[in-house]
């Protein structure tokens, strides 16, 4: 008869299945927590905090020196920042760039508006963003400056809040009752005395956009400044998306008659919706379900 060594016995092989189980585990968890620590690194660099030391990094993230000066060093190595030799300051790197616009070059509708937001923008002068919805925010996929609104930076990958520009009001206007409810009930910030903050309010101004198709903005998000949007829609008709004209107000004026700029953003954000896959024969109904 041959004997069953200790390896051989069923038990041994449970015992063995299950401390590699265990090993395989704590390995799991290991590469995770430090994948959520590197993304934690990345996640501190803002437009306001642009370039930071490893002891602001430190405090903003709760990590240990060693642990954030080696993660960094790694992220270096990797381009995802670059280390200025002279300050030792971080800052984003190239690896982080490609990324960024490899994600953008992937959004449908980005592809579908760039071009046609960047002639309206030569057409009008003024600034014209696209933004898209994602969650209770809204990002911009891109954004063309004319000579009457220039800006010294992009608006793409900006998040915005829904209720106090116009482009987040077109889109609140494809939303249900009970996620706009949702929306106002986490206490949206007040950011002038213009900004609407009130739920009952709010409908009012939406149900004003679906009757006409386009949202406005006027000093809600901030001073001296206006928009006007219209939303796009995607094949099935949703409203995934949005189209605004902005600048200042002494360019933008929204309180005279407007329906000529109006009709040209909505023009081109249902040329967009279009672009998408979406027939104009579905604008009837879908309003009617609202």
């Amino acid at each position: 008869m041959t004997a069953v060594g200790d390896d051989d016995h069923p038990a041994a092989q449970r015992g063995g299945s299950t401390q590699k189980e265990h090993q395989m585990a704590s390995e799991s968890v290991g590469g995770t927590q430090t994948v959520e620590r590197a993304m934690s690194l990345l996640a501190c660099f803002t437009e306001e905090s642009g370039e930071l030391r490893v002891s602001e990094l430190c405090t903003l993230t709760g990590l240990g020196q060693s642990t954030v000066s080696r993660m960094m060093s790694a992220l270096d190595r990797m381009k995802f920042v670059i280390q200025d030799e002279r300050t030792g300051l971080y800052r984003l790197g190239p690896a982080a760039v490609s990324l960024g616009t490899i994600a953008l070059n992937g959004s449908p509708t980005f592809r579908a508006s760039r071009q046609i937001a960047q002639n309206l923008a030569q057409k009008l002068g003024i600034g014209v963003n696209v933004a898209e919805l994602s969650g209770f925010t809204l990002y911009y996929l891109c954004n063309f400056e004319g000579p009457l609104a220039p800006k010294s930076f992009s608006m793409a990958g900006r998040s915005g809040p829904l209720h106090a520009t116009g482009l987040g009001k077109a889109l609140l206007s494809g939303m249900p009752s009970e996620r706009i409810d949702e929306y106002f009930a986490n206490a949206p910030q007040r950011f002038t005395p213009h900004t609407i903050v009130d739920r009952d309010a709010m409908e009012v101004a939406l149900e004003e956009t679906r009757s006409r198709g386009y949202a406005t903005e006027i000093e809600e998000l901030a001073f001296g400044r206006a928009c006007i949007a219209a939303p796009i829609r995607n094949r099935g008709g949703d409203i995934v998306a949005g189209l605004s004209a902005s600048g200042p107000l002494s360019v933008l004026d929204l309180q005279a008659p407007h329906q000529e700029l109006a009709l040209q953003v909505i023009e081109a954000a249902d040329e967009i919706s279009v672009s998408l896959g979406y027939s104009p024969s579905h604008s009837a109904s879908a309003f009617a379900a609202l």
